[in-house]
């Protein structure tokens, strides 16, 4: 055997490189083919944000019936709709002002509001800034459980309009900036900070009895 050949035959064999994960398809490139006709596109749209969608609706109703037939019809407006979309935002942002107009139509016309728990849409209060102080040591319900803590908030966020308990789902509940907010709901971004200084003011103001 030649010694060239041997060291072929010694000589480790080569690794396949592995295969890289293709990049997702942007959600621009999946509204333009669904603007097309691909239904397909429109379909992984959906998955991307159905479960986002549901849970502002929900957080918003309080209902999952209600939740599920908001989050469909919202779905099925903005297919219905797609072609009038140019892009001037994110499709996130776009199918969310969709869903969030009729969120807020379809509490304008519900008579029974049904009660929303904090403990199901985990509004995390123990960590917000602006909460944090209504159990802080300064006040002589410190050791109260925090369960007794989200009932009470609960009671007050029911209090709220829709629009003012909207931007503390979309801000607290959500984690959404103050510019997407402002862009799903189509105001400044002033206008949100407004809204949502004032939402927590009331919350404080509907607490107050709690505090003492």
């Amino acid at each position: 055997m030649s010694q060239s050949a041997r060291v072929q035959e010694e000589a480790p064999a080569m690794e396949e490189p592995e295969k890289a994960t293709p990049a997702p398809v942007p959600d621009l490139e999946l509204v333009q083919r669904a603007q097309k006709g691909d239904g397909a596109a429109y379909d992984e749209l959906i998955r991307r944000y159905q479960e986002r969608v549901y849970a502002t609706v929900y957080h918003m109703t309080s209902n999952h019936e209600d939740a599920n037939d908001l989050a469909q019809e919202t779905f099925i407006k903005g297919y219905q709709a797609l072609k009038s979309f140019k892009g001037d935002s994110s499709f996130y942002t776009w199918i969310y002002r969709i869903a969030v107009n009729k969120t807020i139509n379809f509490l304008k016309q519900r008579k029974n509001r049904t009660h929303m728990s904090l403990n199901d849409i985990d509004f995390n209060a123990e960590n917000d800034p602006d909460l944090v102080a209504l159990i802080s040591d300064r006040t002589p319900r410190r050791d109260v459980g925090l369960t007794e803590l989200q009932e009470k908030l609960n009671d007050a966020m029911q209090k709220l309009s829709p629009v003012h308990r909207l931007v503390v789902t979309l801000h607290d509940v959500q984690g959404l900036s103050h510019e997407e907010i402002g862009k799903i709901i189509d105001c400044n971004i002033g206008t949100v900070r407004s809204r949502l200084f004032y939402a927590r003011q009331q919350l404080q103001a509907y607490l107050s009895d709690y505090l003492k």
